[in-house]
């Protein structure tokens, strides 16, 4: 049997940003992938992604650095964390050490649109919910709702953080919800025409804080408003939001805002929930990436770019494995990744309490944030394919 034919055959459940990704970087790699996503169409909803080094460096890697470039809004110097009043607390480092210091605002569709037409023609399958999975020997199987069966000697569960493959490698758990939602939407540039379309703002007042940064090459601004949230809120994943109770929400703030807000017409509205880091990600032949095994809260924004890191890792390993090793090159991306992701987790939850003043001295929250700038910088300057190639050594 020659090595290309031992090589493993790869089933991705899932087709957003995470799922896309690992698809892209296993095939560079030179292994054989099948894409499932259960909507109907691939897409994303409007709203903005925040793309940092950490992740970028990947998007080169498997040549899409360009796309990134024509279709991202490069955000750097003049990035500034305020008070809710307007006055400065601090600059925001988006640089790192490393000489990868590209920081991009994009639009989630159109990272998506990106990242799906790299593909090889047929690679990609929609209309494909998971409703199944077994397992034995060399070979695992995921089922469909419409009959459908995909074969593989790896699956990868990126179906998010409702997972439908979870259950099958961890014991089940509750969401956490954290008392907040984020308002969001995308605003087109002509209409706020003084808005700077290099820079990642953010505002924070009690109990609320308020971010905007650009995308699509500048011609959009996307928003993020985050206050608490009701009950009705909590029992809403995901809902059309009152563009007026935001307004309402941010009145009294930086005149900036209010301006931006004035503008809204329509927006969507996100309660903010994550999960405990769980204690393993997987079983045999199947592990889970991005949201199905990590889902964060927003405010390191990192959800998207830990599950590109996911995808390179995972990839990196699997490209040294064959269909006898698959399972171990499996636990060797869950150990690589399992310590870093519960940090970022953890990161974000200390971050958002940050963001919304909960503090008493709101100079230890300035201090913080300004001594901030070191977490984000090693943040970014990570680089998963050195320990990838060196977990993948240890297997051969």
């Amino acid at each position: 049997m020659t090595m290309v034919q031992s090589r493993p055959e790869v089933v991705i459940v899932g087709g957003g940003i995470g799922g896309l990704f690992a698809a892209n970087a296993l095939i560079a790699h030179g292994l054989r992938v099948a894409v499932y996503e259960q909507a109907p169409a691939l897409g994303e909803v409007g709203a903005g992604v925040f793309m940092t080094p950490n992740s970028v460096r990947h998007l080169e890697r498997v040549g899409l650095g360009p796309a990134v470039e024509k279709w991202g809004a490069k955000v750097g110097a003049g990035s500034c964390y305020f008070r809710h009043d307007g006055a400065p607390i601090a600059p925001v480092q988006v640089t790192d050490s490393s000489g990868w210091n590209a920081t991009f605002g994009m639009h989630r569709a159109d990272l998506v649109e990106i990242l799906a037409s790299a593909l090889p023609a047929g690679v990609v399958h929609i209309g494909h919910r998971c409703s199944g999975f077994e397992q034995n020997g060399d070979v695992a199987r995921v089922s469909f709702a419409n009959g459908a069966v995909a074969e593989g000697h790896v699956v990868i569960a990126a179906d998010g953080m409702h997972s439908e493959l979870r259950q099958f490698v961890a014991p089940p758990s509750r969401p956490v919800f954290h008392g907040s939602v984020a308002y969001r939407g995308v605003l087109a540039h002509e209409r706020i025409a003084d808005w700077p379309t290099d820079c990642w703002l953010m505002w924070l007042g009690q109990g609320k804080h308020f971010l905007t940064f650009p995308v699509r090459a500048g011609q959009l601004i996307n928003y993020v408003g985050f206050v608490p949230a009701d009950q009705e809120m909590k029992e809403s994943w995901s809902a059309p939001g009152d563009p007026d109770v935001l307004r309402r929400e941010f009145a009294g703030w930086d005149p900036r805002i209010g301006r931006l807000l004035s503008q809204v017409q329509a927006t969507f509205r996100w309660a903010l929930y994550d999960r405990e880091p769980l204690s393993t990600w997987t079983r045999g032949r199947l592990t889970l990436l991005g949201d199905a095994a990590h889902p964060m809260l927003p405010h390191l924004g990192q959800g998207a770019n830990q599950s590109i890191e996911d995808g390179m890792a995972l990839a990196t390993i699997l490209a040294r494995a064959d269909r006898k090793t698959a399972s171990k090159s499996l636990l060797a991306y869950e150990r690589l990744r399992r310590e870093r992701v519960a940090l970022v987790q953890r990161g974000a939850r200390e971050n958002g309490l940050r963001y919304d003043s909960v503090y008493s001295d709101l100079g230890v929250r300035d201090a913080e944030i300004t001594a901030h700038a070191n977490f984000r910088k090693q943040l970014y300057a990570y680089d998963v394919v050195p320990e990838a190639q060196a977990a993948a050594a240890t297997l051969t």
